[in-house]
C-alpha cells in the first residue's frame, strides 16, 4: 500500500509532468545529478587506483647468475 508522502508527492509532480513538450525530451536535473554522482565516483575510483599502483614495485629482483643456472636445473 503506498504512503500517504508517495501520493501527496505524485499528485503535485503530475501536473508538472503535463506542461512537458511531448516533442522535446531533455534529462533534466536528474540526469544531470545521475551523470554527476557518476563522474564523481569514477574520479574516486580512478584517484584509488592511481594511489594503489604507485605502492606496487614492478622491478624484479635480480639474480645471480648461480640462482638462475640452479632454478633452470
Amino acid at each position: 500500500m503506498p504512503s500517504v508522502n508517495a501520493h501527496l508527492a505524485m499528485t503535485h509532480l503530475v501536473p508538472l509532468a503535463k506542461e512537458v513538450d511531448d516533442d522535446k525530451v531533455t534529462p533534466g536535473v536528474l540526469g544531470f545529478i545521475v551523470f554527476a554522482v557518476m563522474a564523481l565516483a569514477v574520479w574516486g575510483l580512478m584517484k584509488s587506483m592511481n594511489k594503489h599502483m604507485r605502492k606496487v614495485d614492478f622491478k624484479e629482483p635480480e639474480t645471480s647468475e648461480k640462482e638462475s643456472v640452479s632454478q633452470e636445473k
